[in-house]
């Protein structure tokens, strides 16, 4: 994966707690992002080695390779902000990305996932990889 600073933040948290949530490993799950240091440090690759999450990175320079994370984050900060320009504290706005991804991942429907959420189409057919 290359040699790049050790940043991994709470991604790493957030990557354990997800696991913990399925009953202790993420086999199947496909973790694609940018080439950002977190991504490619040597806490995240062993992290996701350790619970069967594949990490992938888009190549340098090819904004076509994240158009579904920055689709992603768009439609996070238009349905979460709702308007306002910012979150007064960093807690709100933990607590509201929280609220919306519980939401999106348990309750609203995706047209390419039949329209279901993600977790009955996981569910249904026991594919995590095609829910993500």
């Amino acid at each position: 994966m290359g040699t790049c600073p050790e940043d991994p933040g709470r991604l790493t948290d957030a990557l354990q707690a997800a696991a913990r949530t399925r009953g202790g490993r993420l086999d199947g799950a496909i973790f694609h992002s940018d080439n950002g240091a977190q991504y490619c440090s040597r806490e995240f690759t062993a992290t996701c080695d350790r619970l069967g999450v594949t990490p992938s990175r888009g190549a340098v320079g090819t904004s076509a390779d994240n158009a579904a994370a920055e689709a992603f984050n768009a439609t996070l900060k238009r349905e979460t902000l709702q308007g306002t320009r910012h979150w007064p504290d960093a807690h709100t706005a933990r607590l509201q990305v929280f609220r919306w991804i519980t939401r999106y991942n348990t309750r609203r429907r995706h047209s390419r996932l039949g329209h279901t959420s993600p977790i009955n189409y996981e569910n249904t057919t026991g594919n995590l990889t095609a829910a993500a």
